[in-house]
C-alpha cells in the first residue's frame, strides 16, 4: 500500500489541488471517452465541456488504480448507462428524459420530472392550476418566477430542483473523524443501502477491490433502477448479497441493526434522517470505528441539506451545464462522478484503521468536476466515440436472494 494514500484528508486535499493539462489534449481525450457523443443538442454537434471533468475523472480512476491495481476509464464511467440503454444526447432536455433545463426569470434552472408523484406536487409548487402532465404548460411557467422563489417551495415539497451559485462549496466531500476501527472479519464488509447510479457504483467499486458488499432493500421500496435497463443494474449490483427487509417489522429492524453493526463501511445514498428513523445513527457507527459514506443531493448539513436530488439536478446546482445554448453534460453526471469519489475515499478511509464520515453532496462533486469552467475549443478532427460499458461479468441477485443465508450467518 502507498503510503500517500493512507489519510482520506491528505487525499481529499490532493484531489483539490490544481492539474496541469494541455488544453487540445483534454479536448481529445474527452471525445474519445463516449461521454462527448452525448452532450449537446441532438441536431448539431456534440460539445466539448469544462476540462476538469475529464481531468478529475482520470485523476480518480488513477487514485483507486495505485491503492487497488483496479484499472478504470474514468471519463467512460459518464456513459454507461447510455451504451447499455441506448440513450443519446437531447441538448437541455437530459440524456435519461426526465430533466430538463429552462430559464427562470434570472438564471437557468433544472427540473427533474424522475417521480411520477412530484407531477401531483405541481400545482402546489407554483400555486395556480396547472396540468402538470402538460410538459410544456409547466415549463412556460417555470419562466415566470424567480429561482429562489422555486427553489425555497421545491425544497419544502421535495420536488427535485437545480439551481446554479447558491452555494460556495470548498471540497467536493467533507470528512469526519472516528475512532480506530476494529477488524471483524478478513474481508471488509460493506452494507450499501444505495439506489441508482453512484451509491451502488460506490458498492460496485468497493466490491471489485476486494471487498464483499450486501445490498439492502426494502421490500416495499426496492432500487428504482431495477425497473431500468436490466443490464445496468446488472453492471452496478452483479457480485453483491442482496437482503430484503421489511423495514416496519420489529424483528427484521432488530436483524438490520445487528448486521450494520458487524460492518466496516456503510453506504448510504438518501437522506440521513431515513436510517435514523430506523435507529441506526452514522456519528455513532463512525465513532465505533466504522467508514460511513453518505451520498445525498446537498450534503447533511447546510441550505438545501433537506432538499432531494438526482444526478442530472444536482450537477445544474452544482454550475456543470452548457450555456449558449443550454445542455446537459453526459448522462446525469454528478452521479457516476460522486459514485467513483466516494469509493476512492472510503478505500483510503480504511487503509487508515480510523473510523471516517464521508459527507459527499452530488452538487459538491459536480462544482469540484466543472474546475474553473474552461472549455476547449470545438474542432473537427476529433474523433468523438460511442459511449461504452464495462463487462457485465455476472447477473445482479434477485431481491432478498440472500436472505435465508444472511440470516444465519448473522443471527
Amino acid at each position: 500500500m502507498n503510503q500517500r494514500f493512507n489519510d482520506p484528508q491528505t487525499v481529499l486535499v490532493r484531489l483539490c489541488e490544481e492539474l496541469s493539462h494541455d488544453v487540445k489534449d483534454v479536448a481529445s481525450r474527452w471525445a474519445m471517452s463516449g461521454a462527448m457523443s452525448l452532450t449537446g443538442d441532438s441536431s448539431g454537434p456534440a460539445r466539448q465541456v469544462p476540462v476538469g471533468v475529464t481531468l478529475r475523472m482520470e485523476q480518480l480512476a488513477t487514485i483507486i488504480g495505485e491503492i487497488t491495481g483496479l484499472s478504470i476509464d474514468g471519463p467512460a464511467l459518464l456513459g454507461e448507462r447510455a451504451a447499455i440503454a441506448g440513450y443519446t444526447r437531447q441538448g437541455s432536455r437530459s440524456v435519461g428524459g426526465h430533466a430538463q433545463l429552462v430559464e427562470s426569470i434570472d438564471k437557468p434552472i433544472c427540473i427533474n420530472f424522475a417521480r411520477p408523484d412530484d407531477l401531483l406536487l405541481i400545482p402546489a409548487w407554483l400555486q395556480e392550476e396547472i396540468d402538470p402532465n402538460n410538459r410544456m404548460e409547466v415549463l412556460s411557467s417555470l419562466k415566470k418566477f424567480e429561482s429562489q422563489q422555486l427553489m425555497k417551495q421545491a425544497d419544502l415539497l421535495g420536488i427535485p430542483l437545480g439551481v446554479p451559485e447558491v452555494e460556495e462549496y470548498e471540497y467536493p466531500a467533507y470528512l469526519t473523524e472516528g475512532k480506530k476501527s476494529k477488524k471483524r472479519a478478513e474481508a471488509t464488509l460493506v452494507i450499501e443501502f444505495g439506489s441508482l447510479w453512484a451509491s451502488p457504483l460506490c458498492g460496485d467499486l468497493l466490491r471489485r477491490s476486494g471487498c464483499r458488499v450486501i445490498k439492502i432493500e426494502s421490500l416495499s421500496r426496492p432500487d428504482g433502477a431495477r425497473r431500468g435497463p436490466l443490464g445496468f443494474f446488472d453492471l452496478l449490483n452483479g457480485g453483491k448479497e442482496s437482503l430484503a427487509l421489511d423495514f416496519k417489522d420489529d424483528r427484521s429492524l432488530k436483524f438490520l441493526r445487528k448486521i450494520v453493526k458487524e460492518a466496516d463501511v456503510i453506504v448510504e445514498g438518501s437522506r440521513p434522517r431515513a436510517l435514523r428513523q430506523l435507529g441506526i445513527d452514522a456519528e455513532t457507527e463512525v465513532e465505533n470505528g466504522k467508514v460511513w459514506i453518505s451520498i445525498t443531493g446537498y450534503g447533511r448539513t447546510g441550505p438545501r441539506s433537506k432538499g432531494v436530488a438526482f444526478g442530472d439536478d444536482a450537477a445544474v446546482s452544482g454550475g456543470l451545464f452548457l450555456k449558449d445554448p443550454l445542455s446537459f453534460i453526459a448522462d446525469a453526471v454528478a452521479d457516476p462522478s460522486a459514485g467513483l469519489l466516494s469509493a476512492v475515499i472510503a478505500l483510503s478511509a480504511l487503509e487508515s484503521e480510523k473510523g471516517w464520515l464521508i459527507d459527499v453532496p452530488l452538487s459538491a462533486v459536480a462544482n469540484w468536476i466543472c474546475g474553473t469552467g474552461e472549455v476547449p475549443k470545438e474542432s473537427e478532427r476529433d474523433v468523438v466515440a460511442e459511449p461504452r460499458a464495462r463487462k457485465i461479468k455476472t447477473n445482479a441477485p434477485e431481491i432478498g436472494q440472500h436472505n435465508s443465508e444472511l440470516e444465519n450467518e448473522f443471527s
